[in-house]
């Protein structure tokens, strides 16, 4: 069992940025593939980005150039660096570690945390 803890959420203007943070358990977590999706209300919910655990990168093409995911692997943690917030971003952002040991993979989602753009 992964637990994941968001942290970092919060209103902030269109133009701003936020950081999101996310901690996870375990001892294995520099080979977790790690990841940030959202959900708006009414919308289904949707990849931001992910990090491997070599720290290769992907984007969703809506935050591409605004968003940047990063890892710490001493201190567990994944980040989400925003800047340019839009009205659009608005949405709760959920972790994901993908965890690959023991197999099969399972994935593990963190309890979200509340970005709001609004001016």
């Amino acid at each position: 069992q992964v637990r994941l803890v968001e942290s970092g959420g919060g209103v902030v203007q269109p133009g701003g940025s936020l950081r999101l943070s996310c901690t996870a358990s375990g001892s294995l977590f520099s080979t977790y593939r790690m990841g940030w999706y959202r959900q708006a209300p009414g919308k289904q919910r949707e990849l931001v980005a992910t990090i491997t655990r070599g720290g290769s990168t992907n984007y969703a093409d809506s935050v591409k150039g605004r968003f940047t995911i990063s890892r710490d692997n001493a201190k567990n943690t994944v980040y989400l660096q925003m800047n340019s917030l839009k009205p659009e971003d608005t949405a709760v952002y959920y972790c994901n570690a993908n965890v690959p040991i023991p197999p099969p993979a399972r994935d593990y989602w963190g309890q979200g945390t509340q970005v709001t753009v609004s001016s």
